[in-house]
């Protein structure tokens, strides 16, 4: 096996999952090149690491700060000035590339910038045919241009580079002016803030002020897409794929709200019973979606796709597709969790978890 490097914060959770599935393997613990070191330094090449991962940006307050390119300090989990750290964040993977000449990235810098960019991702899946919702064809400039511009009653707002469900609404217009924003963004003095609750405004001047502080950065806006329902949860499924095939799956439901992530309250469900829920037909249907996507990003080993089966549980859409987003701790199939099964995947002699289409599921340990 060939040395192994990740790009990341040492502190990162992801990071210490795969340095621990590294060593399970017996193989030389990775060398580990912090963000803040990539920026603000001049490190050795991967000279003698000929796989790098590339693991996400953020966490660290002056990582984010150099990324903006602004000497102005956000609070603690304001939203603000994500397209300034969207370029600096490519500017940055430009620079891994440059240290890993002579090495193999497993995520590949033009993916993970597509996959960052959800307004270039679901038009590169929309081009091959892979069902996603319908977009509205424009970034609205403020609230206004949205409210005129929209041809449907129910709509997700996504800012463009956004990630973990940070100010993304889920809005509904009704009849007599009326208009309701589910969503996790705290509006306080004007200044949007991450939160984990999920709210819901109603009076039109708050929800006109979140867009109109969201625009600028660029939104992507889709039609609402009705997800079905299990035991009175509305839910989808985050797929975890590695070297292009369905590994792991779980699902992520609420009881309360449109918005199902983990963190913001969403409950884990068995992969099991969503399959027999939707039968084998939409099942593999589904998860040969997955497949197709991952098909486009053929030299990333990895990736997370969230997957959406519709009301009934006929016909499903593709809502995202995360390049870090493997990050399933406790889920293991065939007695390995995602992090193992990308080490499998690197032996040459080894084959991914799943040997069929969607047979992968997953069961916590």
């Amino acid at each position: 096996m060939r040395r192994l490097a990740v790009v990341g914060n040492p502190g990162n959770r992801r990071v210490g999952l795969f340095a621990a599935a590294v060593r399970r393997a017996g193989l030389p613990a990775p060398r580990v090149l912090s963000w803040l070191e990539l920026l603000t330094s001049h490190p050795e090449p991967f000279e003698n690491h000929s796989l790098v991962r590339v693991e996400a940006a953020g966490e660290d307050e002056e990582v984010d700060r150099i990324l903006r390119g602004s000497s102005t300090t956000l609070a603690h989990g304001e939203i603000a000035a994500s397209a300034a750290w969207f370029a600096g964040f490519s500017a940055a993977l430009t620079r891994v590339e440059a240290l890993a000449a002579s090495a193999r990235l497993l995520s590949q810098p033009d993916d993970i910038r597509v996959m960052f960019d959800k307004a270039a991702c679901h038009a590169k899946l929309d081009a091959a045919g892979i069902p996603v919702p319908p977009s509205i064809g424009f970034a609205p400039s403020n609230w206004d241009d949205l409210r005129a511009g929209c041809p449907w009653r129910r709509v997700f707002v996504k800012p463009r580079h956004g990630s973990s469900a940070s100010g993304v609404i889920a809005l509904e217009f009704g009849g007599a002016g009326r208009v309701q924003a589910t969503t996790s963004v705290e509006l306080a003095g004007g200044r949007l803030f991450n939160s984990l609750r999920v709210r819901r405004y109603r009076d039109e001047r708050e929800i006109a002020a979140i867009v109109d502080r969201l625009a600028p950065d660029g939104l992507h806006v889709e039609r609402w897409y009705p997800k079905a329902d299990l035991n009175g949860l509305v839910m989808d499924v985050r797929v975890v794929l590695v070297a292009g095939r369905p590994t792991h799956m779980v699902g992520r439901g609420s009881a309360t709200s449109p918005m199902t992530n983990l963190h913001l309250g969403g409950r884990r469900i068995d992969a099991t019973a969503i399959r027999e829920a939707a039968g084998d037909q939409a099942w593999f249907g589904a998860t040969e979606s997955c497949e197709r996507v991952a098909a486009l990003f053929p030299g990333t080993l990895q990736m997370g796709v969230d997957l959406m089966f519709g009301v009934g549980w006929r016909g499903h859409a593709i809502a995202e597709v995360n390049a870090f987003g493997d990050l399933l701790p406790g889920l293991l199939a065939g007695g390995r969790d995602t992090y193992d099964a990308q080490i499998a995947a690197l032996h040459k002699d080894a084959t991914p978890t799943t040997a069929t289409s969607g047979t992968a599921l997953g069961v916590m340990a």
